[in-house]
């Protein structure tokens, strides 16, 4: 176990100049946020994938790291699903870890994943040279491509992003979240395929299968709680960031734990 000040974290000097990530990592320290490294006589980076891929929401569980080098967005992406586990469970300090429901685990992880498009976007202009684009980029044009998406395309949905990340983030965030929850409610694949082919009609379409949907589904199907306060909760939060226009500053407002949206 390892928290955040025992790391090694890569390509931190360009993440400085991201909106929210001081806070973000100042989050999981102070919260003591543990993340667990592999023996080193047994790391493998497939094995941490697969892990965290296979127990992402386990309860108590951090990031399964391969070594105690861990890159920025790994930080933030961890520190963003327990602002929103917190937020979810809501503002009594010390309370035991409840199951979520599948639209807790969905709200999660869009916001998590969703990110990416908010550090693509700022990080374009900011730090060009960074690591963390050398490796996103490429690895997005590739789902892009896949989908059948021209390098046209690719670029112009590039050029969207750096020029409103903010407003990508929840573009984003909202096509993985509805989604997801029209794939856990499909009862035959033809459901699902559907579900699909209107997703891909979305401005981020193309990018919907660099994410890992069949997991966050098939994890909801196995452990997912059936909860009516926790899953108007999330709806409250979801309708808050579909309409204000800063979703982020809900994000803020609950790193600094103000109001309805405090955590």
């Amino acid at each position: 176990m390892r928290t955040v000040d025992q790391l090694s974290i890569q390509d931190e000097r360009a993440f400085r100049r991201v909106p929210l990530y001081a806070a973000l990592k100042d989050l999981v320290r102070r919260d003591g946020y543990v993340f667990q490294v592999l023996p080193r006589s047994s790391a493998r980076w497939n094995h941490a994938l697969l892990l965290n891929l296979t127990y992402w929401g386990h309860e108590g569980g951090g990031d399964v790291l391969e070594t105690e080098r861990v890159p920025a967005d790994v930080i933030a992406h961890a520190a963003l699903h327990h602002l929103a586990a917190r937020a979810i469970r809501g503002p009594a300090r010390g309370a035991p870890p409840v199951r979520p429901t599948s639209e807790a685990l969905f709200f999660g992880e869009s916001i998590a994943s969703a990110f990416d498009a908010f550090l693509v976007g700022h990080l374009l202009s900011a730090a060009p040279r960074c690591a963390f684009l050398a490796t996103q980029v490429p690895a997005m044009a590739a789902v892009a491509r896949d989908a059948g998406a021209s390098a046209k395309r690719f670029g112009a949905l590039l050029e969207a992003i750096a020029r409103d990340p903010e407003g990508s983030f929840e573009s984003l965030r909202e096509l993985l979240y509805d989604t997801s929850l029209a794939l856990v409610a499909a009862p035959d694949a033809r459901a699902a395929h559907d579900a699909l082919a209107g997703a891909a009609a979305h401005p981020f379409g193309p990018l919907l299968h660099r994410y890992e949907l069949s997991s966050w589904v098939l994890y909801a199907r196995a452990y997912a709680a059936r909860d009516a306060h926790q899953t108007r909760r999330v709806g409250t939060f979801d309708e808050t960031l579909r309409r204000t226009g800063s979703p982020l500053m809900w994000l803020s407002s609950a790193l600094a734990g103000e109001g309805e949206h405090g955590v």
